[in-house]
């Protein structure tokens, strides 16, 4: 594949996501699926949701035709995404049970894990290779929840998506990092950056579960592809915001006795909107974030200790930053 090749498919992905989203976008006025305000919400006027439909849907078609055009078969992967795909469909029109959603999740990770990858392990040989994948299940299950526990203001899950989808790209570049997953992370890249066209604040179009959730399940995937190589500490840099804020965020709920998997507005980010940054404010620090831990994890093929330090304490700044000052204490 040359580079006119990618640019190409780049740009195409791009500007179907942004066709797409736009014309989901009139189809789900007509209909009335929309997002109505209520006590946990950070927006102020009902928007539409299900635009990930559209997202989702330009992915799995751009990583079809690079399937087609030789490389390895991602059909488990396909399948899996379209799982949770329409049971995340379902759950937004009619709010299904956790217990289905947590289920439909396992099913599709199973699926991906016992079909295409028999001999993988995760986390450098440190575990008999039954807890190795165990713990791999559970972290990319992890991973798609805290996924969607983040997309809460406008343009932060896009933003996320692009940024991990562009770093695991950028280590191809480096040649420290297969070419298919490049090339996949960058169409994921490609996609979310045309739906943020119209999910940059003030939002026109939400995500939805239908567009979280696969989201998390695709990126996750690659990450674990990232963690099973060489490459390791960017799998950890890159979407180490995320991490972060989601599984602090989640232990401080336990703490304090409250229903950890009930809808609020405790994360990082949403503190930092409520009154001190607007939604584009927080979404830009973000991003400038992730261009920096982009740049740690490319670092890290030569420094891999020095470049997770650093992350690490780039994110926590990030998080005291988020917080304010009159959030004195985290407890």
């Amino acid at each position: 594949m040359t580079f006119f090749d990618i640019i190409l498919y780049f740009v195409g992905t791009f500007l179907a996501s942004l066709a797409a989203s736009g014309l989901l976008l009139l189809s789900l006025k007509k209909i009335g699926i929309v997002d109505t305000p209520n006590e946990r919400s950070s927006h102020a006027t009902p928007i539409p949701r299900g635009g990930g439909v559209a997202v989702i849907l330009v992915i799995l078609i751009a990583w079809g035709i690079i399937q087609h055009e030789g490389f390895v078969t991602y059909q488990w992967i396909i399948t899996g995404t379209l799982i949770l795909g329409i049971v995340s469909l379902i759950d937004d029109l009619k709010s299904l049970s956790a217990i289905i959603r947590l289920f439909s999740q396992f099913f599709a990770v199973g699926v991906v894990f016992f079909l295409t990858t028999p001999s993988t392990q995760y986390f450098l040989g440190l575990f008999p290779f039954w807890l190795d994948n165990t713990l791999a299940i559970i972290l990319w299950v992890w991973f798609i929840n805290l996924f969607n526990f983040m997309d809460g203001i406008d343009g932060i899950s896009s933003v996320e998506s692009s940024s991990i989808g562009l770093g695991i790209f950028f280590l191809t570049l480096f040649g420290s990092s297969s070419i298919d997953t490049g090339i996949l992370g960058l169409l994921i890249a490609a996609a979310s950056l045309g739906f943020l066209c119209w999910n940059w604040h003030p939002a026109k179009l939400f995500l939805g579960d239908v567009g979280s959730i696969p989201l998390g399940f695709l990126l996750g995937w690659l990450l674990l592809q990232t963690l099973a190589s060489p490459l390791w500490p960017a799998a950890i840099i890159l979407p180490l915001y995320y991490l972060a804020d989601a599984t602090i965020t989640l232990i401080l709920r336990i703490w304090r006795g409250k229903n950890p998997w009930q809808a609020h507005r405790e994360h990082f980010y949403q503190i930092a909107t409520k009154e001190r940054f607007s939604h584009s404010q927080v979404s830009s620090i973000i991003a400038g974030t992730n261009f920096a831990l982009i740049g740690l994890s490319i670092f890290s093929i030569f420094q891999p200790w020095l470049a997770l330090l650093a992350a690490f304490v780039i994110v926590i700044f990030l998080l005291i930053l988020l917080r304010g000052p009159t959030e004195t204490t985290l407890l």
